[in-house]
């Protein structure tokens, strides 16, 4: 036999859970979402074959993006990286990852940039751009206004290289879409904390 309370209220009577949330004016259910916000990672790891392949997978596995990933030796010796990787995530979702990638082995340390407050982030691009005649002069003039160097020239195109931002080089970008922007090529994010103390 079914119990009656399995079967919710009886027909015809109000349901007094209904009924509250109606004079409240709320919804019976809700759902608190937290914010994602960018953080800058830097993980400090052991040079050794399969580790990028390794954090990686650990954002893919759960479902993190990865925004930006760079990855370069530090030491003399060549034996320690540090890996730099932008991703977007609720303060909870942050924590996760941070704890996860703590827990690797070849993982020395990991330092959330953001959190820490003032650090230092810059990404180089290089930006291919054809055109002639007043596109061309303008192209420059932009240029020189971002503070784009030229590293290769034809008759018909530029290669701009621009250090700067993902602001700056976004909004460069842009503007070159309007001349005759042909192609990107960007490195990804290169960040170091500010202060005498390593991160």
């Amino acid at each position: 036999m079914v119990g009656l309370s399995t079967l919710g209220p009886a027909r015809g009577f109000p349901n007094p859970e209904s009924s509250r949330t109606r004079e409240e004016g709320r919804s019976p259910m809700h759902i608190k979402t937290e914010a994602t916000e960018r953080h800058t990672l830097s993980v400090i790891v052991d040079n050794e074959p399969g580790i990028l392949a390794r954090i990686a997978g650990l954002f893919t596995a759960r479902g993190y993006n990865i925004e930006s990933l760079t990855v370069s030796e530090i030491t003399a010796d060549k034996a320690v990286s540090r890996i730099t990787i932008v991703t977007s995530a609720s303060p909870s979702v942050m924590e996760q990852i941070i704890a996860q990638l703590d827990r690797l082995v070849p993982v020395h340390k990991v330092t959330d940039l953001t959190a820490r407050g003032a650090h230092v982030e810059r990404e180089l691009a290089l930006v291919k751009v054809a055109g002639t005649g007043d596109h061309r002069i303008e192209a420059l003039r932009l240029a020189e206004v971002y503070r784009a160097r030229v590293v290769d020239a034809t008759i018909a195109s530029f290669v701009f290289e621009v250090t700067g931002t993902i602001e700056k080089i976004d909004k460069f970008v842009e503007l070159m879409g309007e001349v005759g922007l042909v192609e990107v090529a960007r490195t990804g994010i290169a960040a170091i904390a500010r202060g005498r103390e390593a991160a």
